[in-house]
């Protein structure tokens, strides 16, 4: 268990001639940057085709449902695995991982089982929108990660969009010291 947590967090020094097995079938499975770009284009827009079909097949009676839900997620596996192909299977895996994703990762497949088991095994068609809804919103939390400082910017964008940031002089007008960016009366109340 201690090897596949050193491998997975980039810190496995391989075998005494310098190469893992992780890292020997990285290699062995790197494919010229054409066909990396192939890959990642068919994958990606074949996810992006699931997904538009299963958004219109969400309303047909009867079976749209779970239809939807089956498409829906095969799109999102899609969309994931499209990545694999620009950094490779290993670096992906490192990336989903990482301490500032893994949440996101670990609520976005959990999604996509139980939109399934939803779909399939429950047969509760609200339960299976419902988490569909979340592997949506999972998979957004999940892309941003990437992206420097989205995240941050995402919900600080929602969250903060009627707060005004006070400057200095505007806190000596009232008396109060700033503090982080907010003027401060006496023991801590607001101005």
């Amino acid at each position: 268990m201690d090897k596949l947590k050193r491998v997975l967090s980039g810190q496995d020094e391989g075998s005494a001639d310098g190469s893992g097995i992780l890292e020997v079938a990285n290699q062995a499975s790197t494919l010229a940057w054409g066909t990396r770009m192939k890959g990642f284009l068919i994958c990606f827009v074949l996810g992006a085709f699931f997904s538009i079909l299963a958004t219109c097949l969400l309303w047909i009676p009867g079976f749209g449902l779970p239809v939807f839900a089956v498409l829906y997620t095969s799109g999102n596996i899609c969309a994931l695995a499209s990545t694999m192909f620009l950094m490779g299977p290993l670096r992906q895996l490192k990336t989903m991982c990482a301490k500032e994703r893994a949440l996101a990762t670990v609520i976005m497949l959990a999604c996509l089982v139980l939109t399934l088991c939803a779909a399939f095994w429950w047969k509760n068609n609200g339960l299976a929108l419902l988490f569909c809804i979340l592997q949506f919103l999972a998979f957004t939390w999940y892309g941003l990660s990437y992206i420097p400082f989205a995240r941050y910017t995402h919900t600080h964008t929602h969250t903060h969009t009627h707060t005004h940031t006070h400057t200095h002089s505007e806190c000596l007008q009232n008396n109060s010291v700033r503090v982080r960016g907010h003027c401060r009366v006496g023991e801590g109340g607001e101005a």
